[in-house]
């Protein structure tokens, strides 16, 4: 019995002795307790992916009441601002040049007479293309208000000539479901909490053992009976305690200030957040173990989890248009599970069973990590 008990005492011991190092490490205190729930509500406010109130200036040399209506289409929406009219392209230049506008619309004259007559009628759309992705939205928007003038325009024509009653042969009837409003912040939020979940967890582990080392108290580790898989247990309960604090503050940020919802249960959440956390952790304790340095430990945690977690977890660019060999890399970012998680949870209400997949690749990374941090983690002084 006691044989069973002594690596448990040891391993307490060893969390406790972190513990006194967190407490008396006001910078890692703050970053570990207050950091994630601040970063969430900053970011949440920052980050966004609807693409509304776009600035537009309008060129019309036409100026007749059929413009002013199709004008007038633009300014009832909160997708399209009609920033101001304008009598040239030069003038188009300067607006777009200085950013004052997106878009220009340039209606030509002789645009009513066209429409009157049933000749085809143009108009040209300048498009700012800098930011690609703002502009092709932008530019959808365009398209879709001047589609639902144009099938209004073709009505009137045909009622003018007795012709009524006409109904469209395909009548699309929408229903959106589990983010009904389309709103971004339903899923950039909870990407966010797990983005921010995986730097920390990595960042603040990662100065565990090279802390140890630069302080000289390493040495004193190595004299006692204690294994490197006692020392990991140890050195990873602490931060394990903070992340599920973490996970909570998150969650609680992300419900009454973004109001968002969790429709599954949030207990499978928190079990799951711990497995995300716990091989964080560990590759933190890895890092830890190969630099022995702790501004080049802090460094290449950000390194290792900051940039693929952002880019590589389909958290903003999907894994799907990627090329084949950058998907095969994606495998190996515990963000993308956590992620694929926590949508399917919070966001559809699906229970964890059917999102097995993602457990059992999430649990074979905190597997390697712990496995490689017990491997990498030398109880013996360097030559």
């Amino acid at each position: 019995m006691t044989r069973i008990f002594r690596p448990v005492q040891r391993v307490l011991a060893i969390a406790d002795k972190e513990w006194i190092h967190i407490r008396r490490d006001s910078r890692s205190l703050i970053l570990s307790f207050f950091a994630p729930a601040l970063m969430v509500l900053l970011f949440g406010y920052a980050l966004t992916m609807d693409v509304k109130h776009v600035s537009m200036a309008v060129i019309n040399h036409d100026r007749t009441i059929l413009t002013r209506q199709m004008l007038e289409r633009f300014s009832h929406n909160e997708y399209i601002s009609v920033h101001s009219y304008i009598d040239s392209y030069k003038d188009a230049d300067v607006l777009i040049n200085s950013g004052e506008a997106v878009m220009v619309l340039v209606i030509p004259s002789g645009f009513t007479d066209k429409v009157k007559t049933g000749t085809k009628a143009t108009v040209q759309v300048l498009v700012d293309g800098s930011d690609s992705m703002s502009s092709t939205v932008a530019l959808g928007y365009v398209q879709a208000i001047l589609a639902q003038f144009n099938l209004d325009v073709q009505k009137k024509a045909l009622a003018d000539i007795g012709v009524t009653g006409m109904n469209p042969a395909v009548d699309m009837r929408n229903r959106i479901w589990y983010n009904e409003e389309l709103q971004s912040k339903n899923f950039i939020i909870p990407g966010i909490i797990v983005i921010i979940l995986a730097i920390i967890s990595a960042l603040i582990t990662s100065l565990t053992i090279s802390r140890e080392w630069e302080r000289g108290t390493m040495e004193s580790l190595i004299t006692t009976p204690v294994r490197p898989g006692e020392v990991m247990a140890g050195k990873i309960i602490p931060y394990l305690v903070i992340g599920t604090f973490d996970v909570v503050m998150t969650f609680l940020v992300g419900h009454f200030i973004f109001d968002i919802q969790i429709r599954g249960s949030f207990i499978e959440l928190l079990s799951l957040s711990l497995l995300f956390l716990t091989g964080t952790s560990a590759l933190g304790i890895v890092i830890s173990s190969v630099t022995r340095v702790q501004v080049l430990s802090i460094q290449a945690a950000m390194i290792a989890t900051y940039l693929p977690s952002f880019i590589l977890s389909g958290f903003i660019f999907p894994i799907k248009n990627m090329p084949l060999v950058i998907r095969g890399v994606t495998y190996l970012i515990p963000a993308r599970y956590m992620i694929a998680l926590i949508k399917g949870i919070a966001m559809k209400g699906v229970a964890a069973t059917l999102l097995s997949t993602q457990i059992i690749f999430m649990l074979l990374f905190a597997c390697a990590m712990l496995f490689l941090g017990m491997k990498k983690i030398r109880l013996t002084i360097p030559d």
